[in-house]
């Protein structure tokens, strides 16, 4: 049977960049409204060994744009409700989860250095640095990265860049600003997914500001879907390029 889940696929990429799609192994961070829509399709594309890592329960504000959040779902561990999504689409993938949060402090618990590709679809500023930081200088891992989408409308403004060429992106733009502030040099490409959308909400339209001073922003599931499946789209294009 899971010859014939990967027929289109293989129809079009070819048996051997088919067999090496099921061979290499990704660590995805975040699965949230951009990370689950990624690993769905890395996992219907023909990708095997995957491992999910997020701390989150699904909670009724991810259903909106979050890929396994349902009203049924709620509460139930974000990588473990994934999982069970994605290996009913191929129950012979190899899915691991791990329900940690990666911070500077947790990076050794992940052994980035084992995996052919790191995609990263974190929030956290501070933990995104460092995994894009640790990847790019401490492994020869591929490394895949989304910027931000929240407060984007319009599907025509997401692209993709390299890390130091992304624009109008004020999470790229801050990123870049830490890194030069620690003498941080990153000594391989980033791509990124991002868009340079400059949206300006309602007047009755406000962020919430929760503790810490951590600002939520409107987000939309086409939007983040698009990001997910650009991500998984690099990797795959990636893994074309070096098989043919």
């Amino acid at each position: 049977m899971e010859n014939r889940i990967f027929e289109r696929t293989e129809l079009l990429l070819g048996s051997k960049t088919q067999v090496a799609l099921a061979e290499v192994k990704v660590i995805l961070f975040g699965v949230g409204g951009v990370g689950s829509w990624c690993a769905e399709s890395l996992i219907r594309s023909g990708v095997r060994f995957l491992t999910l890592v997020d701390m989150d329960c699904v909670d009724v504000t991810n259903i909106n744009r979050q890929l396994m959040a349902t009203t049924e779902t709620i509460g139930q561990v974000k990588v473990e409700v994934l999982k069970e999504r994605l290996l009913a689409i191929n129950p012979k993938a190899a899915i691991s989860v791990l329900h940690k949060r990666y911070t500077p402090e947790s990076s050794a618990d992940f052994n980035l250095s084992s995996y052919d590709y790191v995609i990263d679809a974190i929030d956290s500023i501070v933990d995104k640095a460092d995994l894009l930081e640790r990847t790019c200088n401490r492994t020869e891992a591929v490394i895949f990265s989304s910027m931000g989408a929240a407060l984007k409308v319009d599907v025509n403004r997401i692209q993709t860049a390299e890390f130091w060429n992304v624009t109008g992106c004020p999470l790229a733009a801050s990123l870049r600003r830490r890194f030069r502030k620690r003498n941080i040099v990153l000594n391989r490409a980033i791509n990124c997914v991002f868009s340079d959308e400059k949206y300006i909400p309602k007047d009755d339209i406000k962020s919430h500001l929760l503790e810490g001073n951590q600002r939520i922003n409107g987000t939309l599931a086409h939007i983040t879907a698009i990001f997910g499946f650009t991500l998984a789209g690099m990797l795959i294009e990636d893994v074309i390029n070096k098989n043919t």
